[in-house]
């Protein structure tokens, strides 16, 4: 009786000082049934309105734009796009066909044309948060697939919604700082999936915090390895966002996340899903995406001014009912 007595009472001390357990919630998505229940949990559909085009663009604030001028210290400027892609090649679906249309002593003038979508494996673009990605037929906010084949465009949600720019703080997450996680030659192998807890640790390792209104933008050394051992199809692989990172997505008030390749892994890790998170963020979160950027260089000026936050600036194309634009964001630091 009084063993029972004294283990109670160190059971009490203990409670007392470590303070009750906390279940962890679960954020694991690896089924079916796992992405349909993130696909409700996590929806922001009517948090703005039932006529909102800009999804979570809407946490980017006035008070949060200027905030973010104030990262600029040293006025360097960097630009996270890859060159637009005029080779064929087995990552490239589409390329730019540049014609030259005049040349004369007073100057000349060319013609650029996509043989494709821009949309892929290739070109730095941005997705729309409608009409590009659709789940059982409908976009964020409800937008349903006849009504884009009706208009014969994005009827809401394009990213003409976007014509004002995307002016924010950025974070460069750095996935090849991971422990274990990149090669020596300084980047993730294709299929190497970044979860949630993985974005956790990088804020530690990289001493940041996302916070309502940020940019997320992933580093995996995708273009580094490109033109070391040259493209590879994407049946082979992909280094990039897990699907159960959607849920540091809503609890953060991220309003877009970037790569530099289509932003999911691959295999996805969800049996039947292709491109989950691609789904979730666009279609539940309206978390319009950033696909192909290229950040060898931010990565590089990062690492040297030890500070991975920067003015983030994005000017989409004014495209009325596009589904997305090809641009060139800027890091400014």
């Amino acid at each position: 009786m009084i063993f029972g007595v004294h283990r109670l009472l160190l059971i009490l001390m203990a409670f007392t000082v470590a303070g009750p357990v906390v279940a962890q919630p679960d954020h694991s998505i690896a089924s079916a049934e796992d992405f349909e229940r993130a696909m409700e949990e996590l929806s922001n559909w009517g948090r703005w309105g039932d006529d909102d085009e800009l999804g979570a663009s809407n946490l980017i604030t006035p008070a949060k734009r200027i905030a973010a001028t104030r990262l600029v210290q040293e006025g360097i400027t960097v630009s996270m796009s890859h060159d637009v892609n005029q080779e064929q090649a087995v990552d490239a679906s589409t390329i730019l066909t540049r014609e030259v249309l005049r040349v004369s002593p007073t100057g000349a003038s060319d013609r650029y044309q996509y043989d494709g979508s821009y949309h892929g494996t290739i070109h730095s673009h941005l997705d729309s948060v409608d009409c590009h990605i659709m789940h059982n037929g409908y976009g964020y906010n409800g937008v349903g697939y006849e009504e884009v084949e009706a208009a014969g465009a994005c009827p809401r949600g394009s990213i003409h919604a976007q014509r004002n720019g995307i002016i924010t703080r950025g974070i460069l997450f750095d996935a090849t700082l991971l422990p274990g996680k990149a090669t020596a030659d300084g980047w993730l192998e294709p299929g190497t999936a970044i979860h949630y807890e993985d974005l956790e640790e990088l804020e530690r390792i990289q001493g940041v915090t996302v916070q309502p209104g940020d940019v997320i933008l992933l580093y995996t050394g995708r273009w580094k390895r490109r033109d070391a051992l040259g493209p590879w199809p994407t049946s082979d692989g992909v280094a990039g966002f897990h699907a159960d990172v959607a849920y540091f997505l809503k609890e953060r008030g991220v309003s877009f996340i970037g790569h530099d390749m289509w932003n999911d892994v691959s295999p996805s890790g969800v049996p039947n899903i292709r491109l989950p998170l691609h789904i979730l963020a666009l279609v539940s979160l309206g978390v319009g995406i950033f696909d192909n950027l290229d950040f060898e260089e931010v990565a590089r000026v990062a690492k040297e001014l030890g500070r991975y936050e920067f003015l983030f600036m994005a000017s989409p194309l004014r495209i009325p009912g596009g589904m997305g634009s090809p641009l060139n964001p800027i890091a400014t630091f």
